[in-house]
């Protein structure tokens, strides 16, 4: 099992940045081999949309275009987080965004990743 809680959300001007955190627990004596984290969003009214993901094992990313040139997802071993560096943001980034995992291979939506956080509000006033 795999115990999500993000942080770092919070309300932010146009243009400017956030970083946000996922802080990942596992069960005793298991490591994160195979785990898949990704970040996705979800804005009043919307459905749930994937944002950027990371192979925990190879710290392989990939993030959707509409956030590629502003967004970058990395992760700390050390710490077991993972992370969502935002910049240039926009009013249209406003949304609950939640980190997810799964453990092997799967597409990029909701439904294949078993594991979430509560999420973290983030609000860009324009």
């Amino acid at each position: 099992q795999v115990q999500l809680v993000e942080s770092g959300g919070g309300l932010v001007q146009a243009g400017g940045s956030l970083r946000l955190s996922c802080a990942a627990s596992k069960r005793p004596g298991r490591t994160f081999t195979d785990c898949v984290m990704a970040w996705f969003r979800q804005a009043p009214g919307k459905e749930r949309e994937f944002v950027a993901v990371i192979n925990w094992n190879d710290g392989s990313t990939y993030h959707v275009d509409s956030v590629k040139d502003r967004f970058t997802i990395s992760r700390d071993n050390a710490k077991n987080t993972v992370y969502l560096q935002m910049n240039s943001l926009k009013p249209e980034d406003t949304a609950v965004y939640y980190c997810a995992a799964r453990y092997g291979n799967g597409p990029y939506v909701q439904d294949s990743f078993d594991y979430w956080g509560p999420g973290t509000q983030v609000t860009v006033s324009s």
